[in-house]
């Protein structure tokens, strides 16, 4: 007798370590645990010293990696691509010679680097090396050169910066 049954595996849930709900982003609780941490510890230490650099540490983090979850949480690849797919052909930068496919790569490192380094309080041209870096290494089979890439790529910032309350990088968009 053969067993004919597959197996599936179910995609990550992503599940928050501390409440057990779906949904929790790493990159983005990280993001804001180490930014709001590094604050908290300044403004504990000037306070109280050492002990309260330690406290303000530990309670920074904390609402700092809730506060970067919900960043990361704002943004869902599934729909962002979609949105792409369906609006990269009107946009000024576009080559008529090249696909969605082409600049697909562009438009991921774009919203997937918001997620990233948005919490950082950096600009996107301050961070621009590392974008160029991570399309680089990701990019695959697109023959578009980061020189193309980067207006996609700062479309996509741009649209993700604007679901997020706020500005969080300062730079005005």
């Amino acid at each position: 007798m053969s067993d004919d049954t597959k197996t599936v595996k179910q995609p990550d849930a992503n599940l928050d370590p501390l409440s057990g709900e779906k949904g929790a982003h790493p990159v983005g609780t990280g993001i804001g645990a180490a930014s709001a941490g590094a604050a908290g510890a300044a403004i504990g230490g000037a306070i109280g010293g050492p002990v309260g650099a330690v406290v303000g540490a530990v309670v920074g983090a904390f609402s700092g990696g809730l506060a970067g979850k919900g960043v990361a949480e704002a943004i869902d690849p599934t729909v962002e691509d979609a949105y792409w797919q369906n609006n990269h052909s009107s946009r000024s930068y576009a080559d008529t010679s090249t696909t969605y496919e082409d600049y697909q790569p562009a438009y991921r490192t774009g919203y997937e680097g918001y997620s990233r380094y948005g919490g950082t309080g950096k600009s996107f041209n301050e961070i621009e090396n590392d974008l160029q870096r991570d399309y680089e290494t990701n990019r695959g089979k697109s023959n578009v050169t980061w020189e193309k890439a980067k207006h996609a790529t700062r479309d996509a910032w741009d649209r993700v910066e604007r679901a997020v309350p706020g500005d969080i990088d300062k730079d005005g968009r």
